[in-house]
């Protein structure tokens, strides 16, 4: 427990513990990738040990079983990028197409706003270059060779997360046998974690292939594409689905013109309604009850934090803050401020912590 001298005013104490928190802040951000492929793997443990424990059960070896999950999981990414990678080459492979009817859609504009007396001046008096505009954003916003790094340091490091976790759940366990209350919080938010991100990978799932279903149909180029990156940014909350729409916008107004762009607006409106609604609330075991506002504020922090898998994870990362903080009794009333404090409620039976972990290797 934190203690200050008497001498100190409420105000010094409460100055003297934001200052801790910004110093706290600014190391972790200084360390940024190392902590983000941790926390990264510790959310992978969390969904995958359950899998891991049900192989334990049928009397396959622990490592075995890890062994086993590990290898699903790295298959089903690899062919996720594969998949990806053969969408962007197709684009690649026909941007002069692009550029010829970005050249088109940029002339009907000029004769549009011309036909009605607006002079375009400089705006589009030359067409962009898309051939040179897409590589270098693509370089801007990402580095593959470092991102191919974290990516297996993330996995290696769930793999021997996935080895000790059921040792480690009994370590937790005996630690807080004697407070029953917090296992019992902790069981519970390990749960929401879980749950928030089976029934939003289920929901992208869905929700990607319909969308990428309705743009080939359509016969917007890189439909493909659009649905997977509809299924990777429907992970950010609020903003993920409207920035994963937008290059389906551009290749369906570069294709069809201003109707097609209005028509996939529609297509984005309908599924976000559909979808993101009554079919996330069906798939939900439980309503994750967070302030609007929270949700919004933890995207902008933890993406300033950790970059875009801070914006992924935004929700499971400020559940287990919320987590922490419910631990504290000095702290837990920064829950009730927030109004997340339901979620620690004593309604409900909570998740099925399951049964104890299998003590075999």
């Amino acid at each position: 427990m934190m203690t200050f001298p008497a001498t100190l005013s409420p105000t010094e104490r409460i100055l003297l513990c934001l200052a801790l928190a910004v110093v706290i802040i600014l190391g972790i951000k200084m360390i940024g990738s190392t902590v983000t492929i941790v926390l990264v793997a510790l959310i992978l443990t969390m969904l995958l040990y359950p899998a891991t424990r049900w192989l334990r059960t049928k009397g396959i070896p622990t490592l075995a079983a890890v062994t086993l999950v590990t290898i699903v999981a790295v298959l089903c990414l690899v062919v996720l990028g594969l998949v990806t990678l053969y969408s962007f080459n197709m684009i690649i492979a026909d941007m002069p197409q692009y550029q010829n009817e970005l050249t088109v859609r940029f002339a009907d504009v000029t004769a549009f706003l011309g036909a009605h007396g607006i002079s375009t001046g400089p705006l589009f008096s030359t067409t962009p270059d898309l051939a040179s505009i897409i590589p270098s954003l693509l370089s801007s916003l990402m580095n593959i060779s470092q991102d191919l790094m974290d990516l297996f340091f993330m996995a290696a490091t769930t793999f021997f997360m996935l080895l000790e976790a059921p040792w480690f759940i009994k370590r937790v366990e005996s630690m807080l046998h004697g407070e029953p209350e917090k296992l019992r919080q902790l069981s519970r938010m390990s749960g929401y974690v879980i749950d928030f991100i089976v029934v939003r990978t289920e929901t992208n799932i869905i929700h990607g292939t319909l969308f990428g279903g309705s743009l080939a149909v359509m016969g917007v180029h890189g439909a493909i594409l659009w649905g997977v990156l509809t299924c990777i940014l429907g992970y950010i909350p609020y903003f993920g689905l409207i920035i994963a729409a937008i290059p389906a916008i551009f290749f369906a107004w570069l294709q069809f013109g201003l109707w097609g762009a209005v028509v996939v607006i529609v297509i984005v409106c309908i599924l976000n309604l559909v979808i993101e609604n009554p079919v996330f609330s069906w798939l939900a075991a439980r309503k994750f009850e967070i302030p609007a506002l929270v949700v919004i504020i933890s995207v902008i922090f933890w993406g300033w934090l950790f970059g875009l898998a801070g914006m992924l994870f935004a929700v499971p990362f400020t559940l287990m803050l919320l987590t922490l903080i419910q631990f504290s009794d000095e702290l837990r009333w920064i829950n009730t401020l927030f109004g997340v404090e339901s979620l620690f409620g004593k309604s409900g039976a909570g998740p099925d912590p399951g049964p104890d972990p299998v003590k075999e290797v």
